[in-house]
């Protein structure tokens, strides 16, 4: 797992946007076309943005897919999707596609999970692989919806996405552990100093947090220097410059 440490929110976002860039044209080159699954939640936002203003990515070969999502009516701001297609709007204007879950407040779970498990495999294949699936780490170590004790942990393939309990007032639609350890790779955007207990037990690998369970290898993790605070002084420093360290995941 590689860890970068910036020094505030602002530095994160825009190195997110490179990091992205830089994974995205590769992977175009490379297989023809760039799968990213993306997660909600406010530190990732300021990132999707500058992302999608990237005129160097080949956005008509990028397709943009959901790995969360709350049940609320299409268009309401507890919507991941709200936010997700104002921040990639100029990306979708040069010919990217972004595939959501099916969360509305209409739908019965069975259709939901349904139609959510058909896009994303229409979107990612059979069985799904993204890209890159950038993941949010909680102050409670939460990720992309999947919280302690939540039997949406536990689904397992050939299931793809799962309904999650109610959790601070929202039912959500999570992609399975399956998906996101099976990504090609797993971007973590972490920031705040609301973070800083919980980003030493993502990096140790602590499996009694959902983000633990997430497979670590070849990840890298993102952090501005407030949530690295308790980190050790090997990989972090006080300046303006990027710090990068590589820490060794526990078994």
């Amino acid at each position: 797992m590689q860890l970068e440490v910036v020094p505030d929110a602002d530095a994160l976002s825009a190195r997110g946007a490179d990091w992205l860039s830089v994974v995205a044209r590769a992977d175009v080159a490379a297989r023809g076309r760039f799968v990213l699954g993306v997660s909600g939640g406010r530190t990732p936002g300021v990132a999707f943005r500058r992302f999608a203003q990237r005129r160097d990515v080949p956005w008509a070969r990028v397709v943009i897919v959901q790995i969360d999502e709350r049940l609320a009516p299409d268009g309401h701001p507890d919507r991941n999707r709200t936010d997700q297609l104002v921040a990639f709007a100029p990306a979708l204007g040069r010919g990217a596609r972004f595939v959501g879950l099916a969360a509305g407040a209409d739908l019965r779970d069975d259709d939901r999970l349904t139609r959510s498990r058909s896009a994303l495999q229409r979107a990612a294949g059979r069985p799904p692989t993204l890209d890159v699936a950038q993941l949010g780490l909680g102050e409670d170590g939460h990720t992309a919806s999947r919280v302690a004790g939540d039997p949406a942990l536990d689904a397992e393939f050939p299931e793809t996405v799962a309904l999650t309990r109610e959790y601070r007032g929202r039912r959500r639609l999570t992609v399975t552990a399956r998906v996101l350890s099976g990504a090609r790779r797993r971007l973590w955007l972490v920031s705040g100093s609301g973070k800083a207990d919980v980003l030493p037990r993502l990096l140790a690998g602590d499996a009694t947090i959902p983000a633990g369970r997430v497979n670590p290898r070849g990840a890298t993790v993102l952090a501005d220097a407030e949530a690295a605070i308790d980190l050790p002084a090997s990989v972090r420093r006080s300046g303006s410059g990027p710090v990068v360290g590589e820490l060794e995941v526990g078994e």
